[in-house]
């Protein structure tokens, strides 16, 4: 059974910190708190455990207790005890993350589920709500696969499984679905919701007037000081702080700014293979710590800590505490997202303006007037929290509470734009910086491309360093060298590929076979945006890259992209897929450029390998059962 044992103690995130003994059994505490709710969640940025919580606090409205889960902290197994709490529930909330995988905290209990065909679950009642994204393949298959599973080992399911499109609005089919879950949870245990509709804070304030520096946390990820004193292994609760060794502009006009950044990992023993991803911390931009400083009327240097109510509560604080509010607010907290409608909820109570107060509760209510509200003045006019405030004169909450009720800063993954083979101690990243004007005329910037804009490889004498760790992923170049392989990635979908293109080349200089490598990439304009012009044609003079095929969608007076070149290439494109054992990655955008291009195959099929539509569309599902036809795509 998989036994899941927590990490050492100095390795766990300070947020979640708890006495050593940590107790794996959650039917144990549960017990012992009184509790009768669990939720569980399976999350890799966040958003589901978000929602874990706000189901878990919706709980006491219900005169019902609940607490939230990491899956990877206990033992799954206990499920079946569950029925020893009476009026018990387990609630998942269950993102699917890459090609349908589960995030990497429910690793470990997917295998358990999978693994466990004699587990009787008759006891357990429980509900899913998954977390996808329709542009992907398989969308939300963590969550239909949960919902499925525990009713196939008997469990009982007394809602429906929701699911939220991340393409579409998540928030809103997370609060419709919710809206409706817990009337039938009332109506299956005979419970009356008590009305108590008031905000209920999980976190009290303490100030630090008189604490000893060297115990604040400055922007560490886990453990207090770890970015003075780095210690291996590096991972997503301890990253390492790379210098970055290049940092330059690689489009030669226009008005984008795309970049190659490089980060040097000498000493770190992190190891990388050529498609795994790099993840970076990123921080705020200064300005806009300041702005909210400012219209909040808040000292941001003050040391504080939050400190969670529930004293037995594994999550002792929102995120590592003693700290500034100007740290919290420039490396722990998300503030450029706009905000969720349980945030605005739980805010309302602050604004003086009575119509104020109306409009926010009204954009967290289920009603259709409030949704097309919350749609339009936040979502659609790219509102974040400084954008509410400063068009909400009325609202002026305390920094507190503001704290309490941001989400967390995520780390951003990139395709890593290298190989191993030739750059062990380097990671190249790619990126296009984002920025653009919204409704209200402000100017938005990505957080982490913005940031990594402004790494320079000095700054003032010092190095630029940047924190991040290695996801690994399942992008990877065929195991025998001599299978062709078809590249596809447009713009900075072009990264995992020259990775791939210099690994080729590696192994044609170590006198290994290596069969056709095609390569398909496109841009704009062919003396703007053309990147890496230089190496790829550099490369294709030299037979690594065995045919370099560009589209430049704007050089012409109609649109010319990847799948074209594809379409128009069809019999040499067949025959490698057909005959040669060809192996297709496509990677960039998922939502136009990942669906055209896979049409692009599906008529190849038809046209060159003479199939109907629906045996194209088999044939390609067959590639991607086999690992031949592999995406790392994002929308």
């Amino acid at each position: 059974m998989g036994c899941v044992f927590s990490l050492p103690e100095d390795r766990r995130d300070a947020a979640e910190r708890t006495p050593t003994t940590r107790e794996t059994s959650f039917i144990e505490k549960m017990k012992k708190t009184g509790k009768n709710i669990i939720v569980f969640y399976g999350s890799q940025t966040g958003t589901a455990e978000e929602f874990a919580n706000r189901l878990s606090k919706d709980a006491q409205r219900y005169g019902m207790k609940g607490m939230v889960a990491d899956p990877e902290e206990y033992s799954m197994g206990e499920l079946s005890r569950l029925s020893e709490i009476t009026n018990s529930l387990a609630i998942f909330c269950m993102a699917t993350y890459g090609e349908g995988d589960p995030t990497d905290n429910a690793q470990d209990f997917y295998d358990w589920l999978q693994e466990n065909d004699d587990e009787d679950l008759s006891g357990l009642n429980y509900t899913v709500f998954g977390l996808g994204n329709k542009t992907y393949e398989h969308y939300n298959a963590m969550g239909k696969y949960v919902d499925k599973r525990l009713e196939q080992l008997g469990a009982t399911r007394i809602f429906d499984l929701g699911m939220g499109d991340d393409d579409g609005n998540l928030e809103e089919d997370f609060v419709s679905w919710r809206e409706q879950f817990w009337p039938a949870v009332c109506e299956h245990f005979g419970v009356e919701a008590s009305g108590d509709e008031s905000s209920i804070r999980q976190y009290e304030l303490k100030e630090h007037t008189d604490i000893n520096m060297n115990k604040v946390y400055t922007g560490e990820i886990g453990r207090l000081k770890s970015f003075e004193v780095q210690k291996p292994p590096f991972d997503s609760k301890n990253p390492f702080l790379a210098p970055v060794t290049v940092n330059r502009k690689l489009n030669k006009a226009g008005d984008r700014h795309l970049m190659h950044l490089e980060l040097d990992i000498t000493g770190s023993k992190i190891r990388y293979e050529s498609g795994d991803h790099v993840a970076v911390f990123p921080t705020n931009d200064s300005a806009l710590v300041n702005k909210l400083g400012q219209i909040l009327g808040v000292d941001l240097d003050v040391v504080i800590s939050l400190n969670n109510l529930d004293e037995e509560s594994n999550k002792k604080h929102p995120f590592p505490c003693p700290t500034t509010y100007r740290t919290a607010l420039t490396h722990y907290l998300d503030i450029t997202h706009p905000p969720r409608t349980n945030v605005l909820y739980e805010l309302a109570q602050y604004a003086s303006d009575p119509k104020d107060q109306e409009n926010m509760r009204k954009m967290a209510s289920s009603s259709p007037e409030g949704k097309a509200l919350y749609q339009s003045w936040v979502l659609d006019a790219s509102r974040n929290i400084l954008a509410i405030l400063e068009d909400m004169p009325s609202l002026r909450p305390p920094v507190d509470h503001l704290c309490e009720l941001l989400p967390r800063l995520q780390a951003r993954y990139y395709s890593i734009a290298s190989s191993s083979k030739v750059h062990p101690n380097s990671i190249h990243i790619c990126a296009v910086v984002v920025e653009y004007e919204t409704k209200t005329g402000r100017t938005n910037k990505g957080v982490a491309t913005n940031w990594l804009k402004n790494k320079l490889v000095t700054d003032n004498g010092h190095k630029s360093t940047v924190p991040m760790y290695i996801r690994k992923s399942q992008f990877r170049l065929p195991f025998k060298s001599t299978n062709p392989v078809i590249m596809v990635g447009p713009g900075t979908g072009i990264a995992p590929f020259m990775g791939f293109i210099q690994e080729r080349g590696w192994l044609k200089q170590q006198g290994k076979e290596v069969g056709e490598t095609v390569l398909y990439f496109g841009c704009r304009h062919k003396n703007e945006d053309y990147i890496y012009q230089e190496e790829l044609e550099g490369s294709e003079k030299n037979g690594v890259l065995t045919k370099l095929n560009v589209a430049f969608s704007r050089d012409q007076d109609h649109k010319v992209y990847v799948q074209h070149l594809l379409t128009k290439n069809k019999e040499h494109v067949w025959k490698l897929i057909h005959t040669d054992n060809a192996h297709i990655y496509i990677c960039g955008d998922a939502r136009n450029m990942a669906k055209d291009v896979q049409t692009a195959f599906y008529e190849i099929a038809e046209q060159v390998g003479g199939m109907t539509r629906t045996q194209a569309v088999d044939y390609v599902k067959k590639l991607m059962t086999k690992g031949r036809y592999s995406q790392d795509v994002w929308s």
